[in-house]
């Protein structure tokens, strides 16, 4: 499998810059959620355990402070694979050092493992 084109690099930075602005732009929606979950867990008159509406404010907050783990750990990974763009490793498995298919990049433009390393696990 041949190492990626200079034009096939610019089209995955392309990808990851889109990818990294749109999971900024959820990132914060979802600060402003745990904000607004945070603000209303400290309220003296919330009643978290006994809201016969809906979830609680508990289950309320972990769900938001999962998604937001989550949508961290993608903007890392993506910021690596653009750190890997910078020093020319970009599309070259971090563990056995062969390239990654570029159909596996295009569906995962971050990923670091070819696909039999990742399968592996």
């Amino acid at each position: 499998m041949p190492a990626l084109s200079t034009r096939a690099i610019a089209h995955f930075g392309g990808l990851l810059r889109r990818q990294r602005r749109d999971l900024e732009l959820e990132l914060g929606r979802q600060g402003d959620t745990l904000n607004a979950v945070r603000a209303a867990r400290s309220g003296g008159d919330a009643d978290d355990e006994h809201d016969p509406e809906g979830p609680t404010l508990s289950d309320e907050w972990s769900l938001r402070a999962g998604v937001h783990a989550e949508l961290a750990a993608s903007l890392a990974a993506i910021d690596a694979a653009l750190l890997r763009i910078d020093d020319g490793s970009y599309g070259r498995c971090l563990r056995r050092g062969e390239p990654i298919g570029r159909e596996r990049l295009e569906a995962r433009p971050a990923a670091k493992l070819c696909i039999h390393c990742a399968r592996e696990g």
